[in-house]
C-alpha cells in the first residue's frame, strides 16, 4: 500500500470551513496508520502549536502549513471588489526557515493585507519564500481557476513563477 498523506486539511481554527479538532484528527491519522499529516487552516497558525505537540505525542509528523489568501494586485491595495481576497494558495513549511517565513507572511497578512480576510501577495511571498512549499490549494486557487476558465497557457506561466 502506498502511503497517504494529508497535505491540506482545515481544523476547527479554519472558521465556518473546519471541523477537525486537532486531537482526534491526530488519533485518526494514528488509527489509519498514517506516519504524517499537515495543516493548513484558512489565513491562520492559531493551531500550530497544539497540533505539532498533539502530533509528536503521538508519533506522526506534523508539517505545519497555512491556506493564504493572496490578493489580486497588492496587499496594500483595499479599493473595492477588486482588492477583496483573491486566491488561495497553500503554503507548507519545509523546515525552521519555512515556519518561519510562513509566521511573517500570515502576520503581515493581518498587520498590512487586511481587507476583509488576511491577505498576502507575490512580492511577499518572493521575499519570504525560503523552506516553504506552495500548492495550487482548490478550486479558489489561481492556478486552478485558471484552468477551470480554460486557460492552459496562463495557468503554467503562473506555476513557473511559483515555481521560481
Amino acid at each position: 500500500m502506498t502511503p497517504f498523506v494529508h497535505l491540506h486539511l482545515h481544523t476547527e481554527y479554519s472558521l465556518l470551513d473546519g471541523a477537525c479538532r486537532i486531537k482526534q484528527l491526530i488519533a485518526a491519522a494514528r488509527e489509519k496508520g498514517q506516519t504524517a499529516i499537515a495543516i493548513t487552516d484558512h489565513g491562520v497558525m492559531y493551531g500550530a502549536v497544539e497540533f505539532y505537540k498533539e502530533a509528536k505525542k503521538k508519533g506522526i509528523h506534523p508539517v505545519i502549513g497555512c491556506e493564504v489568501y493572496v490578493a489580486p494586485r497588492s496587499r496594500e491595495l483595499k479599493e473595492g471588489k477588486k482588492d477583496m481576497s483573491g486566491n488561495h494558495l497553500v503554503l507548507l513549511c519545509k523546515n525552521a526557515e519555512g515556519y518561519k517565513n510562513l509566521c511573517r507572511i500570515v502576520s503581515d497578512a493581518f498587520t498590512v493585507g487586511f481587507y476583509s480576510k488576511p491577505r498576502t501577495d507575490l512580492e511577499t511571498l518572493k521575499k519570504y519564500s525560503g523552506g516553504l512549499i506552495a500548492l495550487s490549494a482548490c478550486l479558489a486557487g489561481y492556478i486552478p481557476r485558471l484552468l477551470r476558465s480554460g486557460d492552459y497557457e496562463k495557468a503554467k506561466e503562473h506555476a513557473l513563477e511559483m515555481q521560481a
